[in-house]
């Protein structure tokens, strides 16, 4: 049997083309059929070098073609991936580099009590597991709980000398490289600081510390939208930012304003995903009861409203709480459900952060210009 090309044409214009919302042959994806006899091919530019892309196209244009127009056609597709080039000079500048960390984490919620530093020590301590380097700088000036989820209240970073310069060793707990201002203050001492005092403190914990090599740097912010964030946006080269919620109406609203402040164009930041917390009960006695406590999904929805990834869901439980009081993560639980959580939790948070690097530039260095904002501004 003969092929006819004008055929095969219109069977490809039922493919839609992930991620463009156009058929394939529109879209200009399809750059030429070939046909001999029963033997067709054709070939393919893809803008997306993702594998899975690749092959569905592949199969799709073989499906079609069997389908629609001869079901023993000899189908061979060439694709080829030109994706589009960056600019030489993008609008989004790097913050000064740390070296030896390659992955900063903001840990965010819009307002507190959603359990925002919870969430950071078991997701540190989970990609510590998994076999990640991973650091934790508490970054809540006000109300630094670090020292007490890792059990460390009583530690004090030591000096060491690097390359003739002292810095700051970081307290190792769990696997988890860790600094504080928790360190630094009386347990009973309240931290009385204006915003560029604030900045400065932290300033000296990210850059005069013996950090070492680190995968993932997890800063647990404090609540809001506010000076310290800034301060840190303005500081780092942050990679992505997670948004901590729990499922009721007063919370998501303030994490919707979470996300927009890392969305505005003169910070974007790209949001990795929105985590629910305390996203239902379960009663030790009937571990396979939920309660739906705060509304159900809330958070969940937000993602999906706000087109940002969902990371995954943590439940209201009463061994997180003792666990964190305790100094000993709930993520050390071994085989409990808990684990099982954050270990979902964290795999979700390294997949979008590999996504992340390979599909959007540097995150933008900015500065505060005004009482009424932030504009871009030039590394240096």
């Amino acid at each position: 049997m003969k092929l006819d090309r004008k055929e095969i044409l219109k069977a490809l214009e039922t493919i839609t083309v992930a991620g463009e919302g156009k058929n394939m042959v529109e879209s200009g994806a399809v750059q030429n059929v070939l046909t001999f006899g029963d033997e067709v091919v054709v070939d393919v530019v893809l803008a997306t070098p993702a594998l899975h892309i690749k092959k569905r196209a592949e199969v799709d244009i073989i499906k079609v073609i069997h389908d629609k127009v001869y079901e023993k056609a000899k189908v061979k597709v060439n694709i080829k991936v030109e994706a589009p080039e960056k600019p030489e000079n993008p609008n989004q500048i790097k913050g000064k580099a740390i070296p030896g960390i390659s992955n900063i984490i903001a840990v965010s919620s819009g307002k507190g009590g959603v359990g925002k530093s919870t969430i950071t020590a078991n997701l540190a301590v989970s990609l510590a597991k998994m076999g990640f380097k991973v650091g934790v700088l508490d970054a809540d000036i006000y109300g630094p709980s670090m020292p007490i989820m890792f059990d460390v209240e009583n530690a004090k970073p030591t000096s060491v000398e690097i390359e003739g310069k002292s810095k700051m060793q970081p307290v190792q707990s769990y696997g988890v490289e860790i600094l504080s201002i928790g360190f630094f203050t009386k347990p009973d001492q309240a931290v009385i600081w204006r915003g560029p005092m604030a900045a400065k403190a932290l300033n000296q914990m990210i850059f005069d510390a013996n950090w070492g090599e680190i995968d993932f740097m997890l800063i647990d912010l404090p609540p809001g939208t506010g000076d310290i964030h800034l301060s840190i946006m303005q500081s780092l080269p942050i990679t992505g930012a997670v948004v901590v919620s729990t499922p009721q109406a007063v919370a998501l609203a303030d994490a919707k304003k979470g996300v927009a402040m890392f969305n505005n164009e003169s910070i974007n930041v790209p949001v990795l995903g929105i985590i629910e917390n305390m996203a239902y009960f379960t009663p030790e006695e009937l571990p396979n009861n939920k309660y739906y406590i705060f509304g159900q999904e809330g958070a969940k929805n937000l993602a999906a409203d706000l087109e940002v990834p969902f990371l995954g869901e943590v439940p209201l439980v009463q061994s997180i709480r003792e666990a964190g009081d305790y100094g000993r993560p709930a993520a050390l639980q071994t085989a409990s459900p808990l684990e099982k959580a954050f270990e979902d939790l964290a795999r979700n948070v390294v997949q979008e952060t590999v996504n992340r690097n390979e599909n959007l530039p540097e995150t933008e260095a900015i500065k505060i210009t005004t009482m009424a904002g932030c504009s871009a501004v030039k590394g240096k």
